[in-house]
């Protein structure tokens, strides 16, 4: 019987195999792709399933009809309850794809391979611990929002995310798109996902994308710190599959230029009449229009005279002169631009891409065609603003509080939430003004509805951060759950600053559960912390007062070049490509966060500023003397500011050998001491000597050492009336360079103090404090503002509050014995 059975079956072998080897026999192999482990090797198909490849035909005949081949038959795949996203982790095929690199979605329609438009508004994104959320806002085109879409993901993980329990999901408008498990740990994935048609509309749409990660194997607060996802801006993108999608019909379409693969956005301006004086003046007040009209966070403009550069996502080139100027250049140019102004944009049928043209037949008529672009987001000085605008790369906008406020949390942008996990963390973000003056006395209050399960152990907190600094804690101190109402946490106001400000909640729970950490704890679903959206912020008023020289506010508001009347002087000391670029850059980012362009009037000398606010840009070599004295820089920086090509990257900080020599020397001395007892004092009740001199300190010239590429200084004017503001580099090239990072959304927000360095080599940036500085009359006379400055000046000078309180004290004891004198029985 087994010799039977044996001979059948070498019999039907042998038949199949003769079958496969057959010229008329279909050999179709089949595909292991969705089984084979990744990292290996997709095998080469079968030469029998290919179309055998056709020569050429010689050159001038006509090619030969090729046969028609009949179309692959796919199989049926089952109706499925929701799409599923398509995931790819480059090199390895995954499941569902029959060979890298092209991505084929659920439905077997190949993912859109349009045009591209990056959407992560920075260089890199990272959703970090249990929950992290980032929303933004991505502005879409007409021809975008009617052609289909979708959204690609590209991420990678911690190893020590649980992919069962973690995933990442993106909305839309509100609206969720899908979910992804967090699989990527040990290479990175691409996840791509259906954008439903009809829910891209014309304009502003919010992109969210959240993170909700567990721990592997551990569960306590410490391993919370590290989970985390990173977004990689250069496969994170919406592709539209429209013909029109590049299209750009209208100027409101600037808005729509978005970023790069690396988050930024960059103004390529194609100006032929580069070195003719009369062109500085429209082509700055335009770049001010594109970046306040783009509204991206790290913006930066480059200058051409006689070369294109293509339009992308995220780049966008400008051509700025006459027609006779651009007609060489540029032969697209509209035949209006002979006899009138315009500024539009024209398809370049040399790229296919979109170019925005502004000319005219004349610099006169250019100048009116700038006006045309930017007169839209021109804001008259006496137009308060309500809102800084934010949303481009953190949405909703920050609100703008200028007195007394009270905000709710959902007017902040922020939802209710309910948490599982360990830490959690959230935050909004608001606006104060560029002469707000409240720091060293002012709190506000944050009135908290929350709730905590009956799992939650005392020990448990809630920590408020202010711009990433520790500004209030609130401990639990009772078991069995809770429901807080209006809880009040006062917020300490000293690291408050002109410009945006960052609030952030971070809520530390302590259970038995996680004491134990039993197998699959760390996944649990329950919830145990709940923070609703009727909670509150309450801004009180706060002294209102100008000081001078402070970068915050020019980095926060663009004070006070946006808040002058008349035109601020502006110095180069020389019109190239590389000066310019970083002039252009400059105003564009002070333009960007005072909210309205700066009215610019260029000068051919230093001495033509008078005692007005000025600015001036240039290298350190060409930088006039009285400046460079005016701001308080050593003169002799421009001989001894030289970076050394190759040096090392190291930076010493003066500041931290010192700390580590006197740790080594002070062995139980009184020096020793006393200067623990100093840190001691500062770190726990903000009290310095600086807290107890009469006289304000004395500013030493500063000189920026070779380590440092990149130099921003303030100072006050000759006669004590303007405020100077210098940008300096040790060369050109340099002060491009230092310009673009510097006003990146990274760096910007660190630009304080009164003089502000950065280094190429090593990315750090340097602040040096404001030792003296001047009041600017204050806008607001009344009593109330004066009394709050009174109180916020005497509480940053202790001296002088002692003084005034014994002064108080003496007399109204005098007053008092005087009254008691004359009461009473006499003899």
């Amino acid at each position: 019987m087994r010799k039977t059975c044996l001979v059948a079956t070498l019999s039907l072998l042998t038949a199949t195999c003769a079958f496969a080897q057959s010229p008329g026999a279909q050999s179709s192999g089949f595909d292991m792709s969705g089984e084979r482990p990744a990292g290996t090797t997709q095998p080469p198909a079968s030469a029998n399933s290919e179309p055998r490849q056709q020569p050429a035909p010689p050159a001038g005949s006509a090619a030969p009809a090729m046969p028609q081949q009949a179309p692959p038959i796919t199989p049926q795949m089952p109706a499925q309850a929701a799409p599923q996203p398509q995931v790819t982790q480059p090199p390895a095929a995954q499941p569902g794809q029959k060979a890298p690199p092209s991505r084929v979605s659920p439905a077997g329609q190949p993912a859109s391979q349009g045009f591209r438009r990056y959407i992560v508004p920075a260089s890199s994104m990272v959703l970090e611990g249990e929950h992290d959320r980032h929303s933004w806002s991505v502005y879409v085109t007409p021809e975008q929002a009617g052609s289909p879409a979708r959204l690609n993901l590209g991420y990678q993980n911690a190893v020590v995310v649980a992919p069962e329990a973690s995933q990442i999901s993106i909305l839309v408008n509100n609206r969720l798109i899908g979910q992804q498990q967090v699989t990527a740990s040990e290479n990175p994935a691409q996840v791509s996902f259906a954008v439903p048609p009809g829910l891209l509309q014309q304009g502003v749409n919010v992109v969210t994308m959240r993170a909700d990660q567990r721990h592997r194997t551990d569960c306590s607060i410490e391993s919370t710190y590290e989970l985390w996802s990173n977004i990689d801006p250069a496969n994170t993108y919406l592709a539209f599959n429209g013909a029109l999608a590049t299209r750009l019909s209208s100027t409101d379409a600037i808005r729509a230029i978005g970023v790069d693969e690396t988050g930024s956005t960059t103004f390529n301006m194609v100006v032929p009449s580069l070195d003719q004086p009369g062109t500085l003046k429209p082509v700055l007040r335009l770049t001010q229009g594109l970046s306040i009209l783009s509204g991206m966070p790290s913006q930066k403009f480059e200058f051409q005279t006689d070369r294109l550069t293509p339009s992308a996502s995220g780049k966008l080139t400008v051509l700025v002169g006459t027609a006779a100027e651009l007609q060489p250049l540029f032969p697209d140019l509209p035949p209006a631009a002979a006899s009138a102004p315009i500024a539009t944009f024209v398809d370049d049928r040399r790229t296919g891409q979109p170019v925005f043209v502004v000319s005219g037949p004349s610099w006169q008529s250019i100048a009116a065609a700038v006006d045309s672009v930017v007169s839209p987001v021109d804001r008259p000085l006496s137009v308060q603003r309500s809102v800084i605008s934010t949303q481009r790369w953190s949405a909703p906008d920050a609100p703008m509080l200028f007195s007394n406020a009270n905000l709710s949390f959902s007017q902040l942008g922020m939802e209710t939430l309910e948490f599982s996990g360990r830490r959690v963390r959230s935050g909004f973000k608001i606006g104060v003004p560029a002469d707000f003056y409240a720091q060293g006395y002012g709190e506000a209050t944050i009135l908290l509805d929350a709730a905590y399960s009956q799992a939650v152990l005392p020990g448990s907190q809630i920590n408020v951060y202010v711009n990433g600094n520790i500004a209030s804690t609130v401990p639990i101190v009772t078991s069995g759950g809770g429901i807080l109402r209006h809880l009040p946490i006062r917020v300490t106001m000293r690291h408050f600053k002109p410009g945006v400000n960052t609030v952030e909640m971070e809520t530390v729970l302590r259970t038995q559960e996680d004491d134990v950490c039993a197998p699959g704890a760390s996944a649990s679903t329950t919830p145990r912390f709940a923070l609703f959206d009727t909670s509150e912020f309450h801004m009180p008023d706060f002294a209102r007062i100008g000081q001078r020289p402070d970068l915050a506010s020019m980095a926060g508001t663009g004070y006070p070049y946006s808040r002058d009347e008349d035109a601020t002087p502006l110095f180069m000391d020389r019109v190239d490509r590389d000066t310019l670029s970083a002039t252009a850059t400059l105003l564009s980012r002070m333009a960007l966060a005072a909210g309205r362009p700066l009215l610019i009037e260029p000068i051919a000398s230093a001495n033509a500023a008078g005692d007005r606010d000025a600015i001036f840009v240039g290298s350190i070599t060409q930088m006039p003397v009285p400046v460079l004295s005016q701001v308080n820089i050593a003169s002799t920086s421009q001989s001894a500011w030289r970076p050394t090509a190759g040096a090392t990257t190291e930076n010493v900080n003066t500041g931290e050998v010192f700390d580590q020599w006197r740790d080594r020397v002070s062995g139980g001395n009184w020096n020793g001491q006393i200067s623990a007892f100093q840190e001691w004092m500062q770190r726990n009740f903000d009290i310095s000597l600086r807290s107890f001199r009469l006289l304000p300190g004395s500013e030493e010239p500063f000189a920026p050492s070779n380590a440092a590429t990149f130099m921003v200084a303030q100072g006050v004017s000759p006669a004590g009336n303007g405020t100077w503001t210098v940008a300096t580099a040790p060369s050109a090239s340099d002060l491009a360079d230092g310009a673009r990072v510097m006003s990146s959304q990274d760096f910007w927000p660190q630009v304080t103090g009164r003089v502000t360095t950065y280094s190429s080599r090593t990315g750090r940036v340097d602040n040096v404090a404001v030792e003296g500085f001047s009041f600017v009359p204050p806008t607001d006379n009344s009593i109330w503002n004066y009394r709050l400055i009174a109180a916020n000046w005497l509480s940053t000078n202790v001296l002088y509050f002692a003084a005034v309180f014994a002064a108080v004290t003496f007399m109204v004891g005098i007053a008092t014995a005087a009254l008691l004198s004359n009461l009473g029985r006499r003899k």
